[in-house]
């Protein structure tokens, strides 16, 4: 288990990514925002997974799935997230199964170079 509060939270490099791609390149985010926002994101993230654990819990399984989440997100009275969730998971999946299909169909005899400088 965590030891201090500030442990939770999500790192903040990340958190300031998302927040400069989410607003216009002129708009300065000042420090007090960041460590706001940082620590709002980390309580609904753990909103969140506590909403989808226990739903996991009353249906006596162990694992945390993507249902429990959405089922979560409605429980949390979070249901216009559900839509584009299910899109960009869709769209997650189908570049994983790309990726996947990539390597699959890569002759298996294929030589790959290692960067080997030793001559040989």
């Amino acid at each position: 288990m965590v030891e201090r509060i500030e442990d939770l939270n999500l790192p903040n490099a990340v958190v300031t990514r998302l927040m400069k791609e989410a607003l216009p390149s002129d708009v300065k985010i000042a420090n007090e925002t960041r460590i706001a926002l940082t620590r709002a994101t980390s309580v609904f993230v753990l909103y969140l997974t506590s909403a989808a654990t226990g739903i996991a819990q009353k249906n006596k399984q162990k694992s945390l799935t993507v249902d429990h989440v959405f089922a979560g997100l409605e429980e949390i009275e979070f249901e216009s997230f559900i839509k584009p969730l299910r899109k960009d998971l869709e769209k997650y999946r189908k570049a994983v199964k790309t990726k996947k299909d990539k390597k699959v169909d890569k002759p298996e005899n294929e030589e790959k170079t290692t960067g080997d400088t030793t001559g040989e």
